[in-house]
């Protein structure tokens, strides 16, 4: 009892970290003190993290993601704890996810994958793939999923300005941003080759599906609108998390 105990506390620290990033990056670029979103003072770290989470100065609470991301944290380092994944093991599957959660919010939030996040997913990405690839597969995989990525992002940007020419007017949504292509090189450092283009494919293969719903619900709500950008992070992050966490599940029960 004790030791779940110890690992759901854990799996909020977890929790609290990941929410404390994905708050303070987007704004200042950097690691710094607790602040508030809408008022922009400070806050006392124990009562921005712990208690009772609401401006000292203007009383703004913290959204609903915080304690959506702390609770699936607890939930999430529980089950790796009795199902570490192989060959990454509790702690390093528990580092990764916890890098991926930050990519996916401020993806997800403010359509961004900030540079120095993408630095520092290269530096684990680099390390933790020699480690399970090799120096030559990891390398390989990082410049192929970099340069695939790169690709269709330059693909994107021809295809907005076609089509910005066409219906005469900008076209201010992108596609797929450069901070894809980063992400993209990221993950192909993990996965080494040539499984980074097995979490490409399943990238996009997620992002058309749920795409189409998208667009499907849009239309059926009369709310269509052409050239909306739908973030491509968590879909990137997905391919690799099945890859990366599940392989093992399905040599075993489809390999055959």
């Amino acid at each position: 009892m004790t030791t779940i105990i110890l690992i759901a506390l854990l799996g909020w620290l977890m929790g609290v970290v990941v929410n404390y990033l994905a708050d303070v990056l987007p704004y200042k670029r950097r690691i710094s003190h607790p602040f508030c979103q809408k008022c922009n003072t400070d806050q006392p770290i124990w009562q921005y993290l712990i208690w009772p989470r609401k401006c000292v100065s203007c009383g703004f609470r913290r959204n609903i993601r915080t304690w959506i991301v702390e609770i699936l944290s607890i939930i999430i380092t529980v089950w790796l704890w009795y199902f570490p994944p192989e060959p990454l093991g509790f702690w390093i599957g528990l580092l990764l996810l916890g890098y991926f959660a930050v990519v996916v919010i401020i993806d997800l939030e403010y359509r961004l994958i900030m540079h120095p996040v993408s630095i520092f997913g290269a530096l684990i990405g680099l390390l933790i793939g020699i480690w399970l690839n090799g120096f030559q597969l990891t390398l390989l995989g990082g410049a192929a999923g970099f340069g695939v990525m790169f690709f269709f992002y330059l693909g994107g940007i021809l295809f907005a300005k076609v089509m910005a020419r066409l219906k005469g007017q900008d076209i201010d949504e992108e596609a797929l941003g450069f901070g894809d292509v980063n992400l993209s090189g990221v993950l192909g450092l993990l996965l080494g080759w040539p499984v980074i283009f097995a979490g490409l494919f399943l990238a996009i293969l997620s992002g058309a599906i749920v795409s189409l719903l998208y667009m499907a619900g849009m239309v059926i709500f009369r709310r269509y609108r052409t050239f909306v950008a739908i973030p491509y992070g968590p879909f990137l992050i997905a391919g690799a998390v099945f890859l990366l966490y599940f392989r093992d599940f399905i040599l075993i029960h489809f390999g055959q």
